[in-house]
């Protein structure tokens, strides 16, 4: 059950484990034991998608200093920055799953909320740059998709 949450909110499919390793995955606490094959991909998967995040925020950053100014850089830094935080903290209540908690939590969207409000609220941050820097962990997800559907045989699928 956890590993079919897991699929449909990183929109990748991760393979499901045996019973077993569900069972022990269940009541197992965390660092207490070797984790399963299905959790290895889900930190090598976690991993992945926040250095592809970080990468392209380092990429992207100048681009949109040499095409629109220092400060719309910035602020799509600071979007930027939200989003893999963002991402950070969903990887991590999906890691919870299945230990005790049965549903998503929404309290990482409130990092979005709070960045969101402050760019209203504050004269040097304009919300537009702020959301779509946000984004940028949505192309990492892409990158890693069409990574995958391109290159099959060196993601180790």
């Amino acid at each position: 059950m956890a590993s079919l949450r897991l699929s449909s909110v990183c929109f990748v499919s991760v393979p499901h484990a045996d019973a077993q390793t569900n069972s022990e995955f269940g009541s197992t606490p965390p660092g207490d034991g070797p984790p399963s094959d299905s959790m290895e991909e889900f930190y090598q998967l976690r991993q992945e998608l926040l250095i592809t995040g970080f990468i392209l925020m380092v990429i992207v950053s100048p681009v949109v200093w040499y095409f629109y100014s220092l400060n719309t850089a910035l602020n799509y830094t600071v979007g930027a920055a939200t989003g893999l935080l963002y991402l950070r903290l969903l990887a991590n209540n999906v890691e919870q799953l299945g230990r005790g908690k049965n549903k998503l939590g929404k309290s990482q969207l409130l990092v979005l909320v709070v960045v969101l409000f402050i760019a209203t609220r504050w004269q040097q941050l304009h919300i537009l740059p702020v959301f779509l820097g946000f984004l940028t962990y949505k192309a990492a997800v892409l990158v890693y998709m069409f990574r995958t559907v391109l290159f099959p045989m060196q993601t180790g699928q």
